[in-house]
């Protein structure tokens, strides 16, 4: 008779199950009831447990860790108060689709549901039903892997988006024979497709003869097309087509910012282009607010201009414009499937078009005066010189990460970006205190690229604990803090529409680079143009993570430019005031 295999733990059977799908780093805030599931990570040398100070910023760390490598990431916090502080991590994630693991432990299953008085007790399958595609709470100890694979095939198949898997403590301290478990600990090949769909071979004929017999054909990349590391495919068709490439700005990357066929998001030079264009093939993105929602003026009438959307869930297509054609099917593999029949219908790469020349020398127009702004000596510093000096220092492939308000549209103009999965910025959620979590995961998963992260000083002191975390951890980071003493876009808003009656938006003086010296971190103050470039340079040399504390002009903050689109667009449909 075969000799029985020692029992393990619930918590045991669960770090297996993550090994088996080659996680590397669990970020999170340690508790009571996940006590097994640590101890099986201290003995395993394949996971590493990265604690950060708030669970929210472990959040981020795993959704930048997802961003960057395109697996999913994973994140971890303790019953009641560590599930919830959970939530604004998760929900940042969810807007933007990108595949997370959320952990949490839970009261014993004895208690719960319903809860009788229970310290802690909360209902963490309700709390996290609107932020996440699927959810579950784990009911016994044999079920763990059939359930964790489950988690992981919704995190990752279709769009993608944060799952959670809820863990009562005592199955997590349960112990058996893995022999006895409901389905045993699978690689991922086992149980989950690693083929991705492709398009329906019909429909992808016939949008490529609609983009080969187009006048004016342009190209929308969104989300989906990082997610399915198709930015590739979507430089070589626009090359073949001689097409323009416009992005959403979360998709930024996906084609080179300086390439010749690359119209910035949101600039004069895209806007006339989508407008313009008779055939848009859109992949990957569901024309939000910040595209305009696919609409004029930021587009071409719908009875005028034909849209081919590819997209891997069919719930996106049509979802804020008619098209003329629908795709459903992964972006990259569909656009190997395109490029291949436009090939076969036009052998040859399309010519250069006449009329591309109008649209660089709009959108070189468009970004001249930012050019010019960005290059003032003036004290305090206009925050166009800050951006532009930090993008001028790092490489083209470091990893750029924005948190903010104000600081999101100045870094648009300048701060460009180069490689697919080089640019993070919660897009969709418009999420402030992302940066120093999102720059520590992207660090962490790369450690061979430089990362900087531009915020603001409203946005930094929301996780600016996390600056110990770096400390700890020795991830050379550089935060730079765009310094204006406000809450500059809501000031600028109470500007606009309240009259500058301004309310909640006004901070002291605070000295964030003493604060990121007092966690470990090589910290200065900024205040000349001149002093920027050196002072980088010293933080670089530190070796250590480093902030940047830079006094910028906060009479021009509240005047950015392109305000009145970007709260037209937010506030649509509300009455404003008479100017």
């Amino acid at each position: 008779m075969a000799e029985k295999k020692p029992k393990v733990t619930g918590g045991d059977v669960l770090a297996q199950c993550l090994i088996q799908e080659g996680v590397k780093k669990v970020f999170g805030v340690p508790g009571d009831q996940l006590y097994p599931f640590l101890d099986a990570l201290y003995k395993s040398d394949e996971i590493d447990f990265v604690t950060t100070r708030h669970e929210q910023a472990a959040a981020h760390a795993a959704d930048a860790w997802a961003r960057v490598t395109g697996e999913p990431g994973v994140c971890v916090g303790t019953v009641g108060p560590g599930a919830a502080d959970l939530v604004p991590g998760v929900y940042v994630a969810y807007a933007d689709s990108i595949p997370m693991i959320v952990l949490t432990a839970q009261n014993q299953s004895w208690k719960i549901h319903p809860d009788h008085g229970s310290m802690q007790a909360l209902d963490q399958q309700s709390l996290f039903q609107p932020i996440t595609k699927w959810r579950v709470l784990v009911n016994h100890w044999k079920r763990i892997p059939s359930l964790v694979q489950w988690g992981f095939r919704n995190a990752i198949s279709g769009r993608p988006g944060p799952v959670l898997l809820d863990f009562p403590a005592d199955i997590l301290f349960d112990a058996g024979y893995p022999e006895e478990l409901e389905s045993p600990v699978l690689p991922p090949y086992q149980y989950r497709a690693l083929v991705p769909p492709l398009g329906n071979p019909d429909a992808t004929k016939r949008a490529a003869h609609m983009l080969v017999e187009a006048r004016a054909p342009l190209i929308h990349a969104g989300g989906g097309v990082l997610q399915s590391g198709a930015s590739i495919e979507i430089v070589e068709l626009a090359e073949y087509l001689q097409a323009p490439v416009t992005t959403s700005l979360m998709a930024r990357g996906v084609i080179p910012e300086d390439h010749e066929l690359c119209l910035l998001p949101a600039g004069y030079g895209s806007l006339a282009a989508q407008v313009g264009a008779d055939v848009v093939l859109a992949v990957g993105g569901r024309f939000g607010d910040l595209d305009f929602w696919g609409k004029p003026p930021g587009w071409g009438e719908p009875d005028e201009q034909k849209v081919i959307q590819i997209d891997i869930d069919p719930t996106m297509h049509a979802l804020n414009r008619p098209v003329e054609l629908a795709i459903t099917g992964d972006a990259k593999a569909t656009l190997q499937q395109l490029l291949e029949e436009v090939r076969k219908i036009h052998p040859e790469k399309k010519s250069p078009r006449e009329d591309l020349d109008d649209d660089r020398a709009a959108q070189e127009a468009w970004l001249e005066d930012f050019r010019e702004l960005s290059k003032s000596d003036q004290e305090p510093i206009h925050p166009l010189v800050l951006i532009q000096k930090v993008r001028d220092f790092f490489p083209r492939s470091a990893i750029s990460i924005v948190d903010g308000g104000n600081t999101a549209i100045w870094a648009v103009y300048l701060n460009r970006i180069y490689e697919p999965r080089t640019f993070i910025w919660a897009s969709d959620s418009g999420h402030l205190g992302t940066g120093i979590g999102y720059a520590i995961g992207a660090q962490l998963a790369r450690p061979d690229r430089k990362v900087y992260c531009i915020t603001s000083d409203g946005s930094v002191m929301f996780n600016i604990q996390e600056l110990e975390t770096a400390a700890r951890l020795s991830v050379p980071i550089i935060v730079v803090v765009v310094n204006d003493r406000a809450y500059g876009m809501i000031k600028a808003g109470q500007k606009a529409v309240c009259d500058s009656r301004f309310i909640g938006v006004d901070f002291t003086d605070a000295r964030y680079d003493k604060i990121a010296e007092a966690m470990g971190c090589y910290g200065e103050r900024v205040h000349s143009p001149d002093e920027i470039i050196p002072a980088l340079k010293r933080a670089a040399d530190s070796g250590k993570p480093a902030l940047l504390d830079v006094v910028v002009d906060s009479d021009i903050n509240l005047e950015p430019p392109d305000f009145k689109t970007v709260a037209a667009l937010w506030l649509e449909g509300c009455e404003m005031p008479d100017e």
